[in-house]
């Protein structure tokens, strides 16, 4: 983590306002039967809930990235997990470890991840997805050379379900890294799972 506390302290829901509570767009019960965890409200939502018109905006595509998207979940959480060791973002890493693992991937994969597309026995198409991320995140394009191995594995919709899914965590860890968000109870600390 990049700080120890919070600069934007999260609210609990206790506290939250009718218009609050209404920003996310649904029931807070459905978002955490969702995503599989029933008794937490992220801190991530404590914090943007201080800004409804903000978090109501956001949601809609945060939505379409985790629920919506042409990616395989696997495929998604590898593009996740790498923009968010990119960023540094302690947060989105350490999330995206039990996201990561809800959808296949082994801990020796998400510890790959860190390491970039030729670490680990990543397939092709996962190679050339890690190395879009770090194009995107390095230049905000991507090279014809990767370009041309995307289209060999994944559909037009599925690469820019991939411009966007790394693009929409960039755009959160940035978010996450300048609010001090910290990490939710049970969490792991990324450097720590890492053994960096």
């Amino acid at each position: 983590m990049r700080m120890n506390t919070p600069r934007i302290a999260p609210l609990d829901p206790a506290d939250w306002s009718d218009e609050q509570s209404n920003a996310l767009g649904l029931d807070i019960k459905e978002l955490q039967s969702k995503i599989g965890h029933e008794d937490t409200v992220f801190n991530i939502l404590k914090t943007l809930v201080r800004y409804p018109a903000l978090l109501k905006a956001w949601v809609g595509f945060a939505n379409h990235i985790m629920f919506g998207s042409s990616l395989s979940p696997r495929e998604r959480e590898i593009a996740i997990l790498r923009i968010g060791w990119l960023c540094q973002s302690g947060y989105e890493f350490g999330q995206h470890i039990l996201m990561g693992q809800g959808a296949g991937l082994r801990d020796d994969e998400i510890k790959a991840i860190a390491d970039g597309a030729d670490a680990g026995n990543w397939s092709t198409a996962e190679k050339s997805l890690i190395k879009a991320t770090d194009e995107l995140h390095g230049d905000a394009f991507v090279s014809d050379a990767t370009f041309a191995d995307l289209q060999n594995h994944y559909s037009e919709e599925q690469i820019l379900d991939i411009v966007f899914t790394v693009g929409q965590y960039n755009m959160v860890s940035m978010a996450l890294n300048t609010a001090g968000v910290q990490l939710d109870e049970g969490i792991p600390e990324y450097k720590s799972f890492l053994g960096k």
